[in-house]
């Protein structure tokens, strides 16, 4: 078989089990289209001896008959995600050398599936920004380009490293994690297909934190099969982790029949928003129509706190973050700035701290400390709680109502440029504006690459689900992907 990295994760496991491949084949295939695509900026850290390790431990695993579906895929893990014993810096140079003598629970539950781990992956500096700008490793790419343009897009943030890997086919699929958009637009502007699950649904342990009552971790794949697979592998109940939820996690690949007659699509009217370009308002309405003409019944519905969403998700999200990144103090691990004669523990921290994170992060530690702070808390933070409250109930409303799940714009354009909206942090805070609303109220939602721009740039839809019924969403994606029929791929540059 010729091409084993272009293969999808179902691809890949039925070839494997018939014989016509080993797992050592397709890492091998994976490794060499990593060392040749440098110019993407998508694996940073990477470890082919390991990976080679685990293929064979996975190949012989599958000749003795007892492996699981995800056993000998070669995947991708998001620099966020501790892996023992390799580096783990969210992107940062204050995680410098930094090496986990502990893996998390979803890179760990992975690897126990057999899944091989090629290496780690690029991101936004802990995960905040839109674009992958704010990496101390420098920008990942989009595989994508626009129309014959030279000019370099984004991939989207913060998984942008897993979501370029997984478009160019350095990988079969990569985890990502999201906490206001980031599997699900990177997905977007990729062509590929993003799952954040139900708030507690995966793990958080061994995760590096940003927003604690956000973050989620999810699969980035070539497919809706494959989320559902890789999905089932990374979930389940873990006990390190007070939030995680106590609950079975279903075959959600057996619940993939694309059936979706009598199911209720809702459409929000408040996600129509001003300067929204002609082409996505466009690609809504043929989403719907796909899924209509597969037998859902289409409904307008309202989620009349909407517009608050931003702006409670950037009260919440900074002021968990400047809580969280407290612990990064040049005590522990980590970098250390040097000090001068006289200087003390205050200067140590000040010093480490202002080395150490990038604008993006300082910016947003900043703003979380001050909504945080004597005088501040109830006018900023309490107030973001209570909108958070109201987002939740406009969608347990609609929910109570009859509505199976919710079809919405994934981002507000395509790919942009990298280093297009760096200039102005509200601009670029735009591009959650669709995604946000999911965190703050726990839900599932899925990107799904829909059709292409004017300029041949993939566009994608969202669809969000009720809560725990992530089963129920693939199944609905899987009819949207089918009617779409998305088989595009990236010509390649690099």
């Amino acid at each position: 078989m010729s091409d084993l990295n272009k293969l999808t994760i179902a691809e890949a496991r039925d070839a494997l089990r018939k014989g016509e491949t080993t797992s050592v084949a397709l890492t091998e295939a994976c490794l060499a289209a990593i060392d040749g695509a440098d110019a993407l900026g998508a694996f940073v850290h990477k470890t082919p001896d390991l990976a080679l390790e685990r293929a064979k431990a996975a190949d012989a695993r599958i000749a003795a008959g007892d492996a699981p579906d995800m056993c000998g895929i070669p995947v991708g893990i998001k620099d966020l995600f501790c892996t023992e014993g390799v580096p783990s810096q969210a992107a940062s140079k204050i995680l410098e050398g930094f090496l986990p003598q502990y893996e998390s629970t979803v890179s760990g539950q992975l690897k126990d599936a057999g899944a091989v781990m090629l290496g780690k992956l690029n991101m936004d500096e802990f995960a905040m920004g839109s674009s992958n700008e704010t990496s101390v490793y420098g920008n990942a790419v989009n595989p994508w380009k626009a129309g014959n343009g030279e000019d370099l897009l984004t991939p989207g943030g913060s998984s942008g490293g897993s979501a370029s890997a997984v478009a160019a086919d350095l990988c079969l699929a990569a985890t990502g994690t999201d906490t206001g958009g980031s599997i699900r637009q990177p997905a977007a502007f990729t062509g590929t297909v993003g799952l954040k699950p139900t708030y507690g649904r995966c793990s958080r342990w061994g995760i590096v934190a940003f927003a604690s009552s956000l973050d989620q971790a999810g699969p980035m794949t070539k497919t809706v099969r494959d989320a559902a697979i890789m999905g089932r592998a990374m979930m389940g109940h873990d006990p390190k982790d007070s939030t995680s939820a106590d609950l079975a996690v279903p075959d959600f690949e057996a619940m993939l029949t694309g059936d979706i007659r009598g199911k209720v699509i809702g459409i929000p009217e408040e996600y129509r928003m001003d300067g929204m370009p002609e082409e996505i308002e466009t690609l809504w309405h043929q989403g719907a129509e796909m899924l209509r003409d597969a037998g859902a019944e289409i409904r307008d519905i309202s989620l009349p706190h909407t517009k608050y969403a931003l702006p409670a998700y950037y009260v919440i999200a900074p002021a968990e973050a400047s809580s969280n990144l407290a612990r990064y103090d040049g005590v522990r691990f980590g970098h250390r700035a040097k000090l001068g004669h006289g200087d003390g523990i205050t200067e140590m921290y000040e010093k480490t701290r202002a080395e150490g994170f990038g604008a993006e992060v300082q910016r947003r530690v900043m703003i979380g400390t001050y909504v945080l702070s004597a005088g501040f808390y109830d006018a900023y933070y309490n107030r973001a709680r209570k909108v958070r409250a109201l987002i939740k109930k406009d969608f347990d409303d609609v929910f109570a109502e009859g509505v199976d799940s919710i079809l919405t714009p994934a981002t507000p354009s395509a790919a942009f440029e990298l280093g297009k909206e760096v200039s102005d942090p509200v601009e670029m805070y735009l591009n959650d504006v669709f995604t946000v609303t999911v965190n703050l109220a726990g839900l599932p939602g899925v990107a799904v690459p829909t059709g292409l721009d004017a300029q041949g740039l993939p566009l994608g839809l969202q669809l969000i689900g009720r809560p725990w019924e992530e089963g129920d969403l693939l199944n609905t994606a899987y009819a949207l992907e089918n009617a779409a029929g998305f088989v595009a791929k990236p010509a390649k540059w690099w």
